[in-house]
């Protein structure tokens, strides 16, 4: 009952003071990001310890409002520099000397962490962030165990059972505002919040804690990634394919990013901003349609039946409606070796980052070995034909076209029939195991040709998925 009643406090709290920031800032309001930080607040601070318990109100109401202040004052371009939940205990801690006890860092609670905290990094794919964070906190407080002879096994139950450091890196490490956009970035992110986490890390006379040691990391994390919150204005809707359109906006400033990245779009909708929002929530994650080249921001977007109220307020845009474009991330770009032999395989709207990609190159006139697989369930279903058309005549990249649904393809059809296959790569890619591929559409198309090309010896170091969080 007392994690239950300082749950909802803190959940009241979180939102009463976000829609209080929201209103002074006049922006869309994340309910479901604030019930996350509200969340993850009364997981690291102590329950209340009955309703005398004048330290819980302290820390829990003064922890609140900083974590989202956080995201509305501490944000330079509109974009928040820190964790929220991580900067309020650390501001708290500072102020009124009342410090988060972390007390889900405990054994009993050690299987609900793993189990839940596994299945978030599987879902976003941030393996390579907690894994980096992990292996170096750990090696830190073995060495430091071992440097003044210490039970190792004693180590190792404290740091499974004892210490919160797997919420940390499954849960909090990982929150896709305060993250590294590419792979490389987020493998030094981990490794430095990594270092700051060890215990007996002190500086100027502060012995470092899980949250200072995550707002640090922050900081380094804001200073290598883009550093913009943009405002589009919706310009036209264009259908490409069957139930698939491009939705066209206009910048509010200039934006610089690389063919094949992606970001997150908050589109508020419904009675009162959110409160018409289904449990999927305001925000979204799209690849770029556009090339870098184009003044316009596209997004390609593919409807199924009974949409969600995201896709269904995205539809119902109106010339001059805005929505709010952030967190540019993904590696799935070409190589910066123009030499170097390209295969794009795609599914469906799977095609958007090659879309962008495409149309870079025609625009700047540039010259790569090129090969494009698409394929779709019908004829209905294909887009950029017109665009896959022009790169064939002025660079010779080939679009090499497939209907998966044999018994509604058209008399006429020139094309391929059936799935792509290892045999069909062999035969029109002859020089395969040279070539670097990218794979991007459902993820059942992912995962078969991942499947594929092993098989054929391609090694996992030449095939880039196009994954981002929230896709799955």
């Amino acid at each position: 009952m007392d994690i239950l009643f300082s749950s909802v406090f803190l959940m009241v709290t979180c939102w009463l003071l976000n829609k209080f920031f929201a209103f002074m800032f006049d922006v869309p309001t994340n309910i479901e990001s604030v019930y996350i930080t509200a969340l993850i607040l009364a997981l690291i601070i102590s329950p209340i310890q009955g309703l005398g318990d004048k330290n819980f109100f302290a820390i829990a109401v003064w922890a609140s409002v900083w974590a989202i202040a956080s995201k509305f004052i501490f944000a330079i371009n509109k974009k928040h520099i820190f964790n929220p939940a991580a900067f309020g205990v650390v501001v708290t801690d500072l102020f009124l000397g009342l410090s988060a006890s972390w007390w889900i860092g405990t054994g009993i609670m050690m299987p609900f962490v793993a189990a839940l905290g596994l299945l978030v990094v599987k879902k976003i794919r941030r393996f390579d962030l907690v894994i980096s964070f992990l292996v170096t906190a750990i090696l830190l407080i073995f060495g430091n165990s071992i440097y003044h002879h210490s039970d190792l096994i004693q180590t190792a139950k404290t740091v499974i059972f004892d210490l919160p450091i797997f919420f940390l890196a499954f849960i909090m490490l990982t929150e896709p505002a305060t993250t590294p956009p590419t792979r490389s970035l987020r493998v030094i992110y981990g490794v430095i919040v990594g270092i700051l986490n060890a215990p007996f890390i002190v500086v100027a006379g502060i012995f470092s804690t899980p949250e200072l040691a995550l707002v640090v990391g922050n900081i380094f994390s804001y200073l290598v990634s883009p550093k913009y919150k943009m405002t589009l204005t919706f310009k036209r809707r264009e259908q490409v394919a069957r139930d698939t359109y491009d939705f066209v906006f206009e910048k509010d400033r200039k934006f610089n990013f690389k063919p094949g990245q992606y970001l997150e779009w908050t589109l508020a909708h419904g009675e009162k901003d959110n409160l018409g929002a289904d449990n999927r929530g305001i925000r979204r994650y799209f690849t770029i349609a556009s090339s870098p080249t184009e003044t316009e921001i596209r997004i390609g977007v593919k409807f199924y039946p009974e949409p969600s109220s995201f896709k269904n307020a995205l539809l119902n845009m109106k010339t001059g409606d805005k929505i709010v474009a952030s967190q540019l991330s993904g590696d799935f770009v070409m190589p910066k070796d123009k030499k170097q032999k390209l295969v794009f395989i795609a599914g469906g709207i799977g095609v958007t980052p090659f879309r962008s990609m495409v149309k870079y190159l025609i625009d700047n006139g540039e010259t790569r070995d090129v090969s494009i697989m698409y394929s779709n369930r019908e004829l209905a279903d294909i887009a950029y034909t017109k665009l896959f058309d022009e790169a064939y005549e002025k660079l010779d990249i080939k679009t090499f076209y497939t209907l998966t649904e044999k018994e509604k393809v058209p008399v006429n059809w020139r094309g391929n029939i059936g799935y792509f296959d290892s045999n069909f790569i062999k035969r029109e890619i002859p020089d395969y195991k040279n070539c670097l591929f990218y794979l991007s559409g459902p993820q059942s198309l992912v995962l078969a040709f991942e499947d594929t090309l092993g098989k054929m010896g391609i090694n996992r170091s030449r095939i880039k998925t196009d994954y981002f969080p929230g896709f799955a």
